[in-house]
């Protein structure tokens, strides 16, 4: 999968835990993947509908009701779902709100080794210099990342790293995101 892709599919709060799911074994139908992930019905017909879109999901044909299909990964899907249930897993229960946010696993996957601020930027180039600061903080805060400051270089210069959790979801999709 490339960084566009993921910046696309990560973008809906609920792809990856539908995802994930789905690659955990949890039917394809409305009601058990909304028990599965805890959304609310709008925000899980939004990333469906999303997923959908993207090439990952489809309905399955001649099962399920017309108000209530039965979906299925694509050959593509298959690949992005083992991808998300590797960061599920990673994550863990008490993280998964800050998987949900835009730019959480973009941020986290170009980390894969220390990088300065501009490096992250050019590695993701839709993010805006507000959304990345926002989402280092917050995941700095979470522990998921940290700055340190290399003071040989003039100016002394910010480096990111993921750390605990960060890093292992950081290992887990460094594997299987490309950057092109």
């Amino acid at each position: 999968m490339d960084i566009q892709l993921f910046v696309n599919v990560t973008s809906r709060a609920w792809a990856i835990p539908i995802l994930s799911n789905l690659h955990a074994g949890v039917a394809g139908r409305q009601a058990p993947l909304l028990a599965a992930t805890g959304a609310s019905r709008t925000a899980f017909a939004q990333s469906v509908d999303h997923l959908i879109k993207t090439g990952l999901l489809e309905r399955n044909p001649g099962h399920g009701h017309p108000l209530r299909p039965e979906f299925r990964l694509t050959p593509q899907g298959v690949s992005a779902a083992a991808i998300a249930n590797k960061i599920h897993v990673a994550a863990g229960d008490a993280d998964q709100d800050l998987l949900r946010r835009s730019w959480t696993l973009p941020v986290l996957t170009s980390l894969h080794t220390p990088r300065r601020f501009r490096d992250i930027k050019r590695g993701l180039p839709s993010i805006t210099d507000r959304a990345l600061s926002q989402s280092l903080q917050t995941m700095e805060g979470r522990s998921w990342v940290r700055r340190s400051v290399d003071e040989t270089a003039r100016p002394p210069t910010p480096i990111y790293s993921a750390v605990n959790t960060g890093a292992l979801i950081s290992q887990a999709t460094a594997q299987e995101i490309s950057f092109v």
